[in-house]
């Protein structure tokens, strides 16, 4: 049970940051204390009640203080920089990592924090933008356990599961597991509808069909449509994505694993940044085997449910 009167902090309010913020607030209550690089991306925060505050200040009251930021070094820098919150925030506070980073970075965020008596947890997210804004995301964590059970109706409000996959950095090693299987997964998609093409297959029909069967998963049922529409707006950037792959690589590599398929996304994402995509969601590595298979797959309407 929450104590009446917390402060909850959150810095980071992108695509995912703002609707789960948004959850928390709506259904905890709590004075909530917001902090982003362009404020107006927050003003959806402001409008229902939220407090701008820099970071430094947040860290100083918020009993909670969640972070969702883009890379690892943003990271680093908010929490372990010359100034950075860990320093600044109050014993028993306890720090949440939503962004997805290094397992040895939460594990020195963890050991910086103990040393302040702050608590901390690494819980990256999975389940875009659509997950975020239906409050239906899934959050892998690593940490203490009691320090998760505390953190865990606060995680409850925007989280359809969440749950401790063991000590400090364990989140993250989760969410490379994550992100190694939707790498192949939408790579094999894009080459789908490539093929498809090139059969003179409706491509439509069989993205409903083939989601009930042996194929099915989340970036055909959500991103097919998407694809198919040409809608290549964000629900998770290209870019973010690229480095997610990285991190899941270099980890790779210190254990001496050798993960062709996810180093074959990466190289297909990096060629997609490199043709200016990398602010795309990753829906657009379409675009990458359309241009090597000299194609391009006329926009098609959905059903509207899509």
């Amino acid at each position: 049970m929450l104590s009446k009167g917390l402060k909850i902090g959150w810095i980071g309010t992108g695509v995912m940051g703002a609707p789960m913020c948004g959850h928390l607030m709506d259904k905890l209550g709590h004075q909530t204390l917001v902090y982003n690089r362009t404020k107006s991306k927050a003003q959806s925060l402001f409008d229902r009640g939220a407090k701008y505050m820099q970071p430094q200040e947040i860290a100083r009251e918020a009993d909670f203080l969640f972070l969702m930021l883009g890379y690892p070094h943003d990271v680093e820098a908010m929490t372990l920089g010359p100034d950075g919150v860990v320093q600044h925030m109050k014993e028993g506070a306890v720090l949440i990592d939503h962004t997805t980073s290094s397992p040895n970075l939460a594990e020195q965020i963890h050991e910086e924090a103990k040393k302040r008596g702050v608590g901390s947890i690494d819980a990256p997210v999975s389940g875009g933008d659509i997950g975020a804004k239906n409050g239906e995301v899934v959050a892998m964590c690593g940490g203490e356990e009691d320090v998760f059970e505390n953190t865990l109706p606060l995680l409850e409000t925007f989280s359809k599961a969440a749950e401790l996959m063991g000590g400090p950095g364990k989140g993250q090693h989760t969410k490379c597991v994550n992100q190694i299987m939707i790498a192949s997964a939408m790579v094999g998609l894009s080459e789908a509808m490539v093929y498809s093409h090139k059969a003179g297959l409706e491509i439509a029909p069989w993205i409903e069909l083939l989601n009930g069967g042996a194929a099915g998963n989340f970036s055909l049922e959500r991103l097919g449509p998407r694809m198919l529409k040409r809608d290549f707006e964000p629900g998770f950037y290209a870019e973010h994505f690229i480095k997610d792959l990285g991190i899941a690589l270099d980890e790779a590599r210190k254990m001496g694993l050798s993960l062709p398929g996810t180093s074959n996304a990466h190289q297909l994402y990096l060629s997609l940044a490199a043709n200016d995509g990398g602010r795309d969601g990753t829906q657009a590595i379409l675009k990458v085997h359309e241009k090597l298979n000299n194609v391009e797959l006329p926009a098609q309407k959905t059903d509207p449910k899509a």
